[in-house]
């Protein structure tokens, strides 16, 4: 079985749940990559070692036009003969995949966490991932988008050829400005330690000390809604229902109540730590651990326990 994923390959840079649409697609069938833009053949090529056999490249244009990517995998699908369309499930997946299921007359399924079952049907998200479904496309192609985190990266070797070629994307309305990146090492929704905090902090003075075990962690940085609002932290680093959603394997979420709409972002994440004041708090029902006591306290002597555990290993 043919199946096409389209990556965004952002520069030179391949995200993470790019590697794991890769690898999710692996698992179905024979995998070529499309892609646009001037990303180095070498870093291309290196998509080999989890699954693809071959990568396609569109040098014409270098953007996220969600209209001109979508013509360019309907190109590159027809070219390969591609069954099977797989996405991540992010901004540009979004935008693309349902595009790219009319154009082509195929079934859509988004948020998807696994694999096709043997009846063909897929495992997906939904009610902000308070529940699975499973769905199946009755359609001979199908799209479907891969939610980040939901399957790990494996490696199998290999090197994947690169043909650059005519996808067809023709012109885009839309002309960028500028382009304002989020600061930070590691991008939300690929991070798989995150650290979150919210107005138990009582103001931005104190946030040294989440920045201080997400550091001795490796991991990203968060915040709730009201914490954002207020303009304690960057909008870009709120989760939630109307921020970001996030699935890391560990989410500390700090001084956060866990109102409905913040859980609806994280209740993807793997294993939830919540760290609070108030032991009634709505979110110790849907942590894994919990530790009642007071921020002030706990995050600094977490530090130091991190710190002292690397140290030792």
């Amino acid at each position: 079985m043919s199946i096409l994923v389209y990556i965004n390959s952002n520069g030179n840079k391949i995200a993470k749940n790019s590697f794991e649409a890769v690898t999710y697609a692996k698992k179905l069938g024979d995998v070529t990559v499309v892609t646009n833009g001037k990303a180095d053949n070498t870093i291309l090529a290196d998509l080999g070692k989890y699954g693809a056999s071959k990568v396609l490249v569109d040098r014409s244009f270098d953007g996220t036009d969600e209209q001109q990517i979508t013509r360019m995998v309907a190109t590159a699908a027809e070219k390969v003969g591609a069954e099977t369309v797989v996405f991540s499930d992010d901004l540009v997946g979004k935008a693309v995949a349902p595009r790219l299921s009319v154009k082509m007359n195929a079934g859509l399924i988004s948020s998807a966490t696994g694999v096709p079952q043997g009846d063909g049907t897929v495992p997906v998200n939904v009610f902000s991932g308070k529940a699975f479904a499973f769905v199946k496309a009755n359609t001979s192609k199908k799209i479907i988008s891969l939610l980040p985190n939901s399957i790990p990266v494996e490696e199998v070797g290999g090197s994947a050829s690169i043909e650059e070629f005519n996808g067809n994307a023709g012109d885009t309305r839309v002309r960028v400005k500028g382009i304002n990146r989020p600061e930070g090492d590691i991008p939300l929704p690929e991070a798989e330690l995150v650290v979150s905090a919210g107005r138990g902090l009582k103001g931005p003075e104190n946030w040294g000390m989440i920045e201080d075990l997400a550091k001795a962690l490796g991991a990203a940085t968060a915040c709730s809604r009201p914490v954002a609002d207020a303009d304690w932290r960057p909008h870009h680093e709120h989760v939630g229902q109307t921020g970001v959603a996030i699935r890391p394997n560990l989410y500390i979420a700090i001084g956060i109540s866990g109102a409905i709409q913040h859980l609806a972002g994280v209740n993807g994440s793997k294993t939830i730590v919540v760290i609070n004041t108030d032991k009634e708090a709505p979110f110790f029902k849907a942590a894994d651990y919990g530790v009642v006591g007071d921020a002030f306290e706990v995050v600094p002597k977490l530090v130091e326990a991190v710190k002292k555990f690397k140290a030792s290993n």
